[in-house]
């Protein structure tokens, strides 16, 4: 008897607790914070609102209390709206920002519990008229000419192995160049079988952060549409070894490869990994096949870096597709903004940047290049990208002479989604086009 009315008991209970269970998941909080216009840009002098608000299981929701800050990318920066707030009767609370001068700024809203959650939404003010940060040294293009000088001394040898194509109609190669600075170019290189007797436009695609082996898909990929296609690694490694190998170098040789040297343009790394994208460009240009008049350079983070570059050493560079772009504004802070990753400048107590790394960081500044740069350009900008900040990315996109477009993501972080990659190559293919008719 016992047994049987503690089973009565029990399955009821647990029926209960079940029940109970699915109307606790079923709560779904979401905290809101958009800008009053979907492409969050303002003119200076505007006012900006952000939009703060949250939804219980699909819908506006009050009694929540939210702190927030605005900011201008500079942790801790001073003079900006900041506060708690809950909403109450009006379930969507605005907190309103302005700005005299061009510049990206912020807003970081947290809640806490039930809702737990913290979301950032950013607005730009004129961010077309975000200049240098610092006039490009004097003998900017002295310098280069003389590095590229000393490359040439270097013979362009060049080692081609075979490797496995995983598209029957691509051959692929391992490819060794020699080069100056420390390390040679070292990459996959792919193009359309039978095409020996071809004209066809060139592709290079360079990486971001980070330490890993060049990208086969990527050199099929190019080919695939008819293309020369390298993809080239940042550090001249070798190609295809393992995870471990890669691993261990970034934890040990390259663990602070961002920085080092930097204290001095002839020492500084990224001097190297410049001198890189031109001996790629001499390996490119110098297939049979090329067709002697389009070079396109295609990268994200580091590699968007890389690609602005590429554009203002290289003449030869004909398109440039660069996502969310690192390796620029290095001398933002010294304009009163912040500056790119990697964050070459430190910035002393005083909040001032350390003057022989300001010096040095001026001759691997990306921004610098697109001054010097004549290539047609498509971007991609994150307003919300706390690592490659929106004004350092316009700073370059707005010094750019050819032809350019530029993808706003307002509430995008550090990111080169699905659609982004699309339209990148769509905008190649475009160019590749464009090229063929002239």
């Amino acid at each position: 008897m016992y047994p049987r009315l503690l089973k009565n008991i029990v399955l009821p209970l647990t029926l209960l607790l079940s029940l109970s269970a699915i109307a606790v998941a079923a709560d779904k909080y979401e905290l809101k914070v958009v800008t009053d216009r979907p492409d969050a840009i303002y003119k200076t002098g505007e006012t900006a609102k952000f939009l703060v608000s949250v939804t219980k299981n699909g819908k506006l929701s009050s009694g929540y209390t939210v702190t927030y800050f605005v900011d201008d990318f500079i942790t801790g920066a001073s003079g900006f709206p900041e506060g708690t707030m809950t909403l109450g009767k009006k379930p969507i609370l605005p907190v309103p920002v302005t700005s005299d001068k061009p510049i990206f700024l912020r807003c970081v809203v947290k809640a806490g519990a039930p809702v737990n959650q913290t979301k950032i939404a950013a607005v730009g003010f004129s961010p077309e008229e975000i200049q240098l940060s610092q006039p490009v040294p004097a003998d900017f293009d002295e310098f280069w000419a003389d590095q590229k000088k000393q490359l040439a001394q270097v013979p362009a040898k060049a080692k081609l192995t075979a490797v496995n194509s995983p598209d029957a109609k691509v051959e692929t190669f391992d490819v060794q160049v020699d080069c100056l600075g420390g390390a040679p170019v070292s990459g996959y290189f792919g193009k359309p079988k039978g095409s020996h007797a071809l004209p066809l436009p060139a592709i290079l695609w360079v990486h971001g952060a980070g330490v890993r082996s060049s990208s086969l898909a990527n050199a099929v990929k190019g080919a695939k549409f008819g293309m020369l296609s390298m993809d080239i690694n940042a550090h001249g490694l070798p190609n295809g070894n393992t995870a471990q190998y890669y691993s261990d170098l970034a934890q040990g040789k390259l663990k602070g490869y961002r920085q080092e040297g930097r204290e001095s343009r002839e020492t500084v790394y990224f001097r190297g990994m410049f001198l890189r994208l031109v001996r790629a460009i001499d390996f490119l240009t110098s297939q049979p096949e090329w067709d002697g008049k389009t070079l396109i350079v295609i990268g994200h983070s580091q590699g968007g870096g890389q690609a602005l570059a590429a554009g203002g050493l290289d003449e030869r560079v004909t398109f440039i597709a660069t996502g969310v772009p690192a390796i620029c504004d290095h001398s933002g802070r010294a304009a009163g903004r912040i500056n790119g990753w990697p964050k070459l400048v430190e910035t002393g107590a005083n909040g001032k940047p350390d003057p022989p790394q300001l010096q040095a960081a001026a001759y691997v500044d990306a921004v610098n290049f697109t001054t010097r740069a004549k290539a047609d350009a498509i971007m991609s900008v994150g307003f919300i990208d706390a690592v490659c900040p929106p004004s350092s990315c316009y700073a370059a996109y707005n010094q750019l002479k050819g032809k350019k477009q530029i993808i706003n993501k307002p509430l995008m972080g550090h990111a080169a989604p699905a659609d982004i990659q699309k339209a990148f190559f769509d905008a190649v293919l475009e160019h590749v086009k464009e090229q063929a008719d002239k």
